[in-house]
């Protein structure tokens, strides 16, 4: 047996062409008037409107978007901390002011809202200019 001597068991069966007269009655099956009743129909898909709500976001697998920075006031810090007390973004994952975000460690923003009277080393984070101003002014360092 070579490989064009090779033929199906069955016989495949044709499709029906509804639609043309014939045995079916005047409508041929499709029932009376409507979107689906003629030639060439085709219906929106239901999933078309959640389709179009979704965001058109670029590049590949959207890693273009900028995250924006987890942010921290200086009054978080006056209530959580001591005097003398060295700030980082393990310290504050650990007292619960932040959350790890995808399995890590996000970038974390300090603004300058609230008063600082604690002398406070503060260690890898953004600072707003009145957050550098407000810790520098109570006597701490920034690294």
């Amino acid at each position: 047996m070579l490989l064009h001597e090779i033929k199906p068991k069955h016989k495949r069966s044709k499709r029906k062409r509804i639609g043309r007269g014939g045995k079916r009655g005047t409508y041929s099956g499709r029932g009376v008037k409507g979107q689906l009743t003629r030639a060439g129909r085709k219906t929106v898909p239901s999933i078309r409107q959640l389709i179009k709500k979704y965001h058109k976001l670029r590049g590949y697998r959207f890693k273009s978007r900028q995250e924006k920075p987890v942010v921290i006031n200086i009054k978080d810090l006056e209530k959580s901390f001591k005097k003398g007390d060295l700030i980082s973004p393990q310290i504050l994952i650990e007292k619960g002011l932040i959350r790890k975000m995808k399995g890590r460690v996000p970038e974390i923003k300090i603004l300058g809202q609230g008063d600082l009277t604690k002398k406070l080393t503060v260690e890898g984070f953004q600072l707003s200019e009145s957050a550098k101003e407000k810790i520098k002014k109570a006597g701490g360092t920034i690294k």
